[in-house]
């Protein structure tokens, strides 16, 4: 049986989808203009519980 595909580890996902990511890359800030002209409360996926890292 071959494992799954999701292979969750925080680190790897701040690292993609992290706040810091998002801010350096064009589309990213696309991203974080959309998110915060929708009034979502998390930006990013970074930093969700509560921490910082």
């Amino acid at each position: 049986m071959p494992k799954r595909t999701f292979q969750p580890s925080k680190k790897k996902r701040s690292k993609q989808n992290g706040f810091r990511s998002r801010s350096k890359s064009k589309s990213g800030k696309e991203t974080l203009k959309n998110r915060r002209k929708k009034g979502r409360h998390n930006l990013s996926s970074s930093n969700k519980d509560g921490k910082h890292r």
